[in-house]
């Protein structure tokens, strides 16, 4: 941690009165803020958020979406405090144990209880999604529509397939890859839409007290039903047995999502997922080639080859996107 942040961490916990305390500095994720867990002597450890410069905390897309989701109710970390021109907010702590991290040491009756809690949390926030709408909500003022859709699906091309692979892409081949996307965009763009988390993994969801709570929320927006679902189950940090994810996703469909929740014709649910599952793996794979190509960041390079696997399992068990298959094979062999 910079000299900076260290000094923002300081006069934060002697605005506060806090005096004496351990500081530990967490492990950085992809984003632009720095994590430190603050000890004091006589009280509950607790988390300081350190942004990159001065806040607005009420215009903050954490603080809005956080009270979103409390209202629901959903478990998120509690908001103790803030100070905006030392750009801090203090947060409930939720330990290190991450459901990733957790499942690595767990039996296979544990995984299966965690992962119905994960799925009954997102049928929570698309069924309270709908009763609490209001526009003071950010995730109600923003969308997966065709331009969102299209920018990831171009990220993935311009930083994954150009910057991480390499791949000289002529300019018709560009042109034809650009015809898919818009494609598949479009027709994710036309679903129903609800309450997205947008980034719901493993990676995502502490394991605290026994339970499951949810973090890094501060995207959320509106989108298709099968969109946390797919960021859960078709996750590039843990990889689920064929039987297990079929399982869970009739365990969704088994739940209470509202009115407006889709009713639950399996196979078109399926069909509707691994749609959804294709465009959410090509954004993951242009978050990771950016990491490594713009940022220097080659942690999640490990993550890769989980990634293209699922969606070479979605290309075979959908051959309608067969063109687009057959336009990425050769940057991305692996889809063979």
């Amino acid at each position: 941690m910079t000299d900076d942040l260290t000094a923002r961490v300081t006069a934060y916990l002697r605005q506060e009165g806090v005096d004496g305390a351990t500081l530990s500095f967490l492990t950085p994720d992809a984003s632009d803020r720095r994590y430190v867990r603050v000890t004091p002597r006589q009280a509950s450890p607790y988390v300081l958020a350190v942004h990159s410069g001065p806040i607005e905390f009420d215009r903050l897309p954490f603080a809005n979406v956080a009270a979103l989701l409390s209202a629901m109710p959903v478990p998120v970390p509690r908001i103790l405090g803030h100070s905006n021109p030392l750009g801090v907010v203090a947060l409930e702590d939720l330990g290190d144990i991450t459901l990733q991290a957790h499942l690595e040491s767990t039996a296979r009756a544990d995984l299966d209880a965690h992962y119905r809690e994960a799925i009954e949390h997102v049928a929570t926030i698309q069924r309270r999604g709908q009763e609490l709408a209001h526009g003071q909500f950010l995730p109600y003022t923003l969308a997966f529509d065709v331009p969102k859709l299209m920018f990831e699906l171009d990220f993935f091309a311009t930083h994954f397939l150009e910057g991480h692979r390499s791949t000289a892409l002529p300019a018709s081949a560009r042109a034809a890859l650009g015809e898919e996307f818009v494609r598949l965009a479009s027709e994710l763009a036309d679903e129903p839409r609800v309450v997205c988390h947008r980034d719901y993994h493993s990676r995502n969801l502490m394991v605290h007290a026994g339970t499951l709570a949810i973090i890094d929320f501060q995207d959320a927006r509106m989108g298709p039903d099968t969109y946390d679902l797919a960021s859960l189950l078709r996750d590039s940090y843990v990889e689920l047995e064929a039987d297990a994810v079929d399982a869970f996703i009739a365990h969704f469909l088994s739940l209470d999502r509202g009115p407006h929740g889709h009713a639950g014709d399996a196979v078109a649910f399926r069909t509707r997922f691994d749609t959804m599952a294709l465009q959410r793996n090509l954004k993951a794979l242009g978050t990771f080639g950016y990491q490594a190509s713009k940022r220097g960041n080659r942690a999640y390079l490990g993550d890769v080859p989980r990634t293209l696997g699922y969606l070479r399992t979605t290309f075979e068990r959908r051959p309608r996107f067969a063109r687009l298959r057959e336009l990425l094979t050769p940057s991305l062999p692996e889809l063979v």
